[in-house]
């Protein structure tokens, strides 16, 4: 058993880890509890900010019925010049349309509902500047 034991902490210690490299089944690299405390929080919201493009998420979350990015009628209407108020755009996102328009409330953040109505407010016809 002892024997065992010996080959065990022998396999152990030559597969350590060298330099705080993580091992091939660990990602990342390891830190100290005094090191983790003295590092800077990472922001959440101006990485989420600064990765959020308004006109991706159109495209792929409402361009399935409002086509060409608004532009035009889908199965949705078009939103280009649209009469309804920022408010109004903005509940509509928030809590859908019944039968017509699923609500996206529990799935964007503010910031991101405004950002979609501004690039609402700012669409133009295609090739215009």
């Amino acid at each position: 058993m002892a024997a065992a034991a010996a080959a065990l902490s022998a396999t152990t210690a030559a597969h350590a880890q060298v330099d705080n490299k993580p091992g091939p089944m660990q990602s990342g690299q390891h830190t100290t509890a005094a090191e983790a405390a003295s590092a800077p929080a990472p922001s959440v919201a101006a990485s989420s900010a600064a990765a959020f493009d308004p006109r991706q998420l159109f495209a792929n979350v409402c361009g399935w019925c409002h086509s060409s990015g608004g532009r035009e009628a889908g199965k949705g209407p078009k939103l280009m010049g649209t009469a309804l108020t920022d408010g109004e755009i903005a509940y509509r996102i928030k809590t859908g349309k019944t039968g017509q328009m699923p609500a996206f409330g529990s799935a964007l953040t503010e910031q991101q509902i405004a950002a979609v109505v501004a690039y609402i407010r700012n669409l133009k016809p295609e090739g215009a500047q």
